[in-house]
């Protein structure tokens, strides 16, 4: 592709460095152009469309919905979003659920819930720890929170009550416990998206549970990535021991539709009052059609083993597709949340997968990232691992 980031049309905010492809239809792991090109897709509009495109169940559910009735607002009780809260909560363990709209959005409630159980402590000026290199969204409070300079630069003054740490260090947690009584909870991602699909070590979140536990504080965990079956548990957090306080998914939660659930227990259910928060659109009617449907396939279908099986067949075939390639620095993944890390950046790879029909996203400049369907074949899962190899086998510069 001769110019991948060309420019958009003036009429549309440039907040994207859009790819010029548009996409006008899809089905299952592939997607089409105008011009009727094939692309498989490793990205799924970043994790959201993890049953594949065109689901028939999930249009049908959407289809019946619209003909029906679209939203009457959450001054009235919906079926379908208290149908869905029951479910969220039966798979997590947790007691009740807000429903707005996005990740972000499921962030911000985590964060106010954490402000009100500080207020309700008499702690004036409740802090929340977060960790350096995370990804929260872009509303003010979720991006003072987020660990990532570039996505706050320019819209200072950003917000107090933050409290940074690195990634995966117990240790620098328990120094701010030991030195900062104003802490109420910590927000953290099970593995970090954004960040390059970080893993921390095994231990690293009963650590913090036990912290939390020592000090009355909240673990809340955004699971807005590896919710949803991504990781080969309904929640990353099931691949452990830990119970958190509070937990905020979206994406994958509507396959496509926009649906953001932030879900907790305990104490810090007891925060989110009549008048203390809303949201005109969460939960509505069509949202809450197409999430139900989403998690009786995620929960009854299979397809969380699938995306479980699928991961370890990629990591393997990469393995071994990349064995000795001095690009190479790591190879990772959870379920279908699959990172290869090379030495240099790649961000040029971008274009280079959209020319051979592939959809990939580059991270953190260095980390190839891929969030392919749960629903792939063999076939389709070997054939993306294949795509990858094969464009960093032709890198230019270094000898593979």
């Amino acid at each position: 592709m001769a110019d991948v980031y060309e420019e958009i049309p003036q009429s549309v905010m440039p907040t994207y460095a859009r790819i010029p492809v548009a996409f006008v239809r899809g089905e299952g792991s592939y997607v089409y152009d105008s011009n009727g090109k094939r692309y498989l897709d490793g990205l799924t509009g970043i994790a959201v469309c993890g049953l594949g495109h065109a689901h028939p169940k999930v249009a049908d559910a959407i289809a019946r919905q619209a003909s029906t009735l679209l939203h009457t607002s959450n001054l009235y009780r919906i079926p379908g979003q208290e149908r869905l809260a029951s479910r969220l909560c039966e798979i997590s363990g947790m007691d009740n659920v807000f429903f707005c709209n996005s990740g972000a959005e499921a962030n911000e409630a985590t964060i106010k819930i954490a402000r009100l159980y500080g207020h309700s402590r008499n702690c004036a000026m409740p802090h929340i720890v977060v960790a350096d290199g995370s990804f929260h969204g872009r509303t003010m409070a979720t991006l003072t929170a987020t660990g990532n300079r570039k996505v706050q630069a320019g819209f200072e003054p950003l917000l107090a009550g933050f409290v940074r740490a690195p990634y995966n260090d117990v240790e620098s947690v328990e120094k701010i416990a030991a030195n900062n009584k104003n802490v109420v909870a910590v927000l953290v991602e099970p593995i970090l998206g954004e960040g390059g699909i970080v893993i921390p070590d095994d231990g690293y979140l009963e650590a913090l549970r036990g912290i939390c536990d020592r000090h009355d504080w909240l673990l809340m965990l955004d699971e807005v990535q590896t919710g949803n079956g991504r990781t080969g548990k309904y929640f990353a957090f099931q691949h452990t021991s830990v119970m958190p306080d509070v937990v905020a998914t979206a994406k994958g939660l509507g396959n496509g539709v926009p649906i953001g659930a932030c879900l907790a227990r305990g104490e810090a259910a007891k925060m989110l009052l009549a008048g203390t928060h809303g949201s005109t659109f969460g939960g509505n009617f069509l949202a809450c059609a197409a999430a139900n449907v989403v998690v009786d396939e995620l929960t009854e279908g299979g397809v969380m083993d699938r995306a479980a099986e699928l991961g370890e067949r990629m990591l393997a075939r990469f393995r071994d597709r990349l064995a000795g390639n001095n690009r190479v620095k790591e190879i990772r993944g959870k379920g279908l949340l699959v990172a290869v890390e090379l030495n240099e950046p790649c961000t040029d790879l971008v274009g280079a997968a959209v020319d051979a029909g592939l959809l990939i996203n580059v991270a953190a400049d260095t980390v190839i990232r891929l969030l392919p369907p749960l629903t792939m074949s063999d076939d389709e899962a070997d054939a993306m691992v294949d795509h990858v190899a094969d464009l960093i086998d032709a890198m230019p510069g270094q000898t593979p």
